[in-house]
């Protein structure tokens, strides 16, 4: 059997079939390749004699062509029909035939996470640039500007976090205005929200410490919260200590007073370890003086 997808096979094709397949991965054409394509079609085909071709910029071919020489060639064709037995191929005549430069994007494929995944990364990246042409593209290509939000949402805590906590509020606040606002007006609301998250000072402190207690959590399994950390609502509870020796902080000077809150088994774990930013470098010069002797900051 010999079978031929514009999906990835990843996706489309059952696990089952794809071992047993040879996959072959069929990249667009270059412009290199497109040219030499048109220089055959042109100096070759019968039809194409006939007529007078000159080209005077075949690079808006080639951009509208997507790297297919399929569609560059039905462009070329169409051109020839509704048009005289001259032909000038450049920006204005292509442009007239292809009204439009429908985007490559299928929100259900490969491409959907592929630009995603770029969009995210360029972010992450601090890259406001790149960032705003991957939402475009997605745009273009009809994206749920919802997901789009969504996914800024994840990232102003993953990526950001405590290094700029309005961040967050920031994306919350852009997936709101896309629901009550929509398209077309969402995309500029999208950009400012796009653009503020890649400038913005990044840390992963919070999505690493949550990583490593889930860890920790896995491997010592449901250890007991200790006594003086317990709610004591019946007599019974009290009897038994529930909530004894439990030092409430606001009694004491600045509202701390160091005590532990942990299991006894993890005492003096550091799972949260604050990035290097002015923000989370205040927060560790406080713990470093809250928790001295205790966690290591």
């Amino acid at each position: 059997m010999i079978g031929a997808t514009t999906e990835n096979p990843s996706f489309e094709v059952i696990s089952a079939l794809l071992s047993r397949c040879q996959v072959y991965v069929l990249k667009p054409f270059t412009k290199e390749w497109l040219q030499e394509i048109l220089d055959r079609a042109i100096s070759t085909d019968y039809e194409l004699r006939q007529k007078k071709i000159t080209v005077e910029d075949g690079n808006a071919l080639f951009r509208f062509a997507g790297g297919d020489a399929r569609k560059m060639l039905n462009i070329l064709e169409m051109m020839c029909i509704h048009g005289t037995d001259i032909i000038t191929i450049n920006e204005t005549s292509v442009a007239q035939i292809v009204k439009t430069n429908p985007t490559l994007y299928d929100k259900d494929g490969e491409q959907h996470y592929d630009i995603i995944s770029a969009f995210i990364k360029s972010m992450r990246g601090s890259d406001p640039n790149a960032a705003v042409y991957w939402l475009a593209r997605m745009i273009e290509g009809g994206e749920d500007p919802k997901f789009i939000a969504r996914r800024m949402i994840i990232l102003a805590s993953e990526d950001i976090g405590n290094a700029n906590p309005t961040a967050l509020v920031i994306a919350m606040n852009t997936f709101q205005a896309v629901q009550v606002i929509g398209m077309p007006e969402s995309r500029i609301i999208l950009s400012q929200c796009a653009t503020y998250l890649a400038c913005s000072s990044k840390s992963n402190a919070a999505y690493v410490a949550i990583n490593d207690a889930q860890s920790s959590v896995r491997k010592s399994g449901n250890l007991p919260v200790p006594l003086e950390l317990r709610n004591a609502p019946t007599a019974l509870m009290q009897e038994l200590g529930y909530g004894n020796n439990y030092q409430y902080a606001h009694d004491f000077d600045g509202n701390f007073i160091q005590s532990n809150f942990m299991p006894e088994e993890l005492t003096g774990s550091t799972f949260y370890n604050p990035g290097n930013n002015a923000r989370e470098n205040e927060m560790r010069m406080k713990l470093k003086t809250w928790w001295r002797n205790i966690y290591n900051y």
